[in-house]
């Protein structure tokens, strides 16, 4: 097996199992614009748990996850999103486009549909709906 950047090897299991995403965490080159949009624009509930110490950030809810805002250039994109579930692709799409947000028409995957658009840094965002 060829090696891992830190040494292991590609295949190898070494036993961990991670239960869920617990949150991902998002580079916004203006923090009070990062809350406006993800707080406001996308509708995410700001968390009031986030310690103080640990440097400039933000942290919403998304459903049972979070989204972490950091103050930091967003990396080029390269393919790189992640996916909020939604339960109306269309309406959440049509509230977003008349919010002025650029969001792609829908399409299908598997038996689900998705949509995306991109924050204000170029942070890719799918909106992801499932099938009946």
């Amino acid at each position: 097996m060829p090696p891992t950047p830190d040494g292991g090897r590609v295949g190898h299991t070494v036993g961990m199992r991670a239960l869920t995403v617990h949150h991902v965490s998002v580079n916004v080159a203006d923090l009070d614009e990062g809350i406006i949009f993800y707080g406001t624009t996308l509708g995410l509930p700001r968390r009031g748990d986030r310690p103080g110490d640990i440097g400039p950030g933000a942290w919403f809810d998304a459903g049972d996850r979070q989204v972490h805002l950091l103050p930091a250039p967003a990396p080029e994109s390269r393919g790189q999103h992640f996916a909020l579930l939604v339960a109306d692709l269309d309406a959440e799409r049509a509230g977003l486009l008349d919010a002025g947000v650029q969001v792609s028409e829908p399409f299908p995957i598997g038996g689900n549909r998705q949509a995306f658009l991109t924050d204000p840094w170029g942070n890719v965002i799918e909106l992801h709906e499932l099938g009946a």
